[in-house]
């Protein structure tokens, strides 16, 4: 057994362990909002090129370590990048977003797909995977990402991002047996991705299911609930000691039943309180978040009381200091630098009552 300070940090809050102050990390925190990415996108205007040349990926994760020293450094990748390995190709337009042409309508599509050879498509993983952990050490837990089924399904389904989901709901309430189908097997390849970034170096999976929070309960249950744990059952059956967290955005509708799927952690968004969120998940999960992105756009009082305000609520066991979401472009970058400094002291500013 390694001895505790030669865990990463944020590992061991992940595991579970009282730890004077939380660990903490971004959404997104490798990205526009740094000059030096900018900078790196004007030379490679390509997303898949970014995230899928394992040296640039590299270069992009590393970027907001350098930067920042977080606890967490996370794959830079997009929950899109395995679909291709399952038939499904797609396109990333830059300020429009992701497109899937033709889009996922049909049985005689969804029986076309096939089960993915992640070492065939995605070989860059293990490269990005492998070599960020040599280069943070024990300095950062490295961390990987997928999308989730339900999630993954409405941009194949919709064949972009969209504001109201009619096409992929149209699916699910007038042709469901289509869409368990699809859900089923984009279930099934999420797992064996997850358990692909395990081996070639992920200490921590989180999964985004971005858009369930537009699900009501009764169909969260029923169209994304089950996927999310078909993924955890099978990633905790080879790979039980890897602690996985779920974010879904606008979740504070089925905050309680977000753990029902198995998951250590859940990611919690800004609407809502960090104490409620304690009291309705219960002791037993573990929270991150959940800072509204926009509050770094405040001074550095408003920055501070708000980070310390959600640590003093979250506790000393099982918290994960994060934003909501993701942190927004035009993010200064010195409040993001703040933002770290601010969490890293916490214990010291809590303890002389900041």
């Amino acid at each position: 057994m390694a001895e505790s300070s030669q865990i990463p940090y944020l590992l061991r809050a992940a595991r579970g362990e009282v730890l004077d102050r939380p660990p903490v990390w971004m959404m997104r925190q490798a990205g526009r909002y740094m000059k030096a990415y900018r900078d790196l996108r004007d030379k490679y205007p390509s997303f898949r090129d970014r995230s899928e040349k394992a040296e640039l990926a590299i270069e992009i994760s590393l970027q907001p370590f350098r930067a920042f020293e977080p606890d967490g450094v996370i794959l830079f990748s997009d929950i899109l990048t395995p679909l291709p390995g399952i038939g499904i190709p797609f396109d990333i337009i830059e300020s429009k977003g992701p497109v899937i042409d033709p889009p996922i309508r049909s049985q005689e599509q969804v029986d076309k797909l096939h089960p993915l050879e992640p070492e065939e498509s995605l070989p860059f993983i293990r490269e990005i995977l492998q070599t960020l952990r040599r280069e943070v050490g024990n300095k950062a837990t490295v961390l990987g990402f997928v999308g989730a089924p339900w999630t993954l399904a409405a941009y194949a389904i919709e064949g972009k991002s969209s504001k109201d989901y009619a096409i992929i709901k149209s699916m699910a309430f007038s042709e469901p047996t289509i869409l368990h189908q699809f859900l089923g097997k984009l279930a099934d390849a999420i797992a064996i991705y997850v358990r692909y970034q395990i081996d070639c170096g992920a200490q921590v999976v989180q999964m985004f299911d971005s858009w369930a929070g537009q699900l009501s309960p009764v169909d969260y249950e029923v169209f994304a609930l089950p996927y999310q744990r078909r993924v955890v059952e099978q990633v905790k059956a080879t790979h039980p000691d890897t602690p996985l967290i779920l974010y879904i955005n606008g979740s504070a509708g089925i905050l309680e039943r977000m753990p029902q799927c198995g998951v250590d952690i859940v990611s919690v968004d800004w609407t809502v309180d960090m104490a409620d969120a304690r009291a309705r998940l219960g002791a037993n999960v573990g929270v991150q978040g959940n800072m509204d992105p926009c509050a770094l756009y405040g001074s550095k009082d408003f920055i501070r009381d708000r980070i310390l305000d959600t640590i003093r609520k979250a506790g000393k066991r099982g918290h994960i200091m994060n934003l909501g979401h993701g942190v927004l472009p035009s993010t200064p970058e010195e409040n993001v630098a703040f933002f770290f400094e601010t969490a890293k002291q916490a214990d010291k500013l809590l303890a002389v009552g900041t």
